[in-house]
């Protein structure tokens, strides 16, 4: 049995490590899909007469920036907030489940 929760605190380890990597990758998604939008976007507008901090500051530059972030912090706060609506021992009751299941197919052939 301690061997059990030994693999069971292995899988969810691996399960947060994951979560932590897509997170980042998001982040650097973000960052470099972003800049280059707010790049082209202020050159444009820069070519249509529009100043620098004009540019910058329009609103068709910042909308996409600005949804991407907020999509942005929900996936973190996933990451590193805490579980409020299923909560960890609800993902730690189920893993033991379907391990209870999979023993049980195994156990049968």
């Amino acid at each position: 049995m301690n061997n059990n929760k030994k693999d069971v605190a292995y899988i969810m380890a691996k399960h947060r490590a994951e979560k932590l990597k897509r997170f980042y990758v998001h982040g650097i998604v973000f960052i470099v899909v972003n800049g280059f939008l707010l790049l082209f976007k202020v050159i444009r507008n820069m070519n249509n007469g529009e100043t620098f901090v004009d540019a910058l500051l329009d609103w068709s530059a910042a909308t996409t920036p600005l949804i991407w972030g907020i999509v942005l912090g929900i996936h973190a706060f996933s990451v590193f907030g805490p579980n409020i609506i299923l909560g960890r021992d609800w993902e730690e009751a189920k893993l033991k489940q379907f391990m209870k299941e999979e023993e049980r197919k195994n156990n049968k052939l």
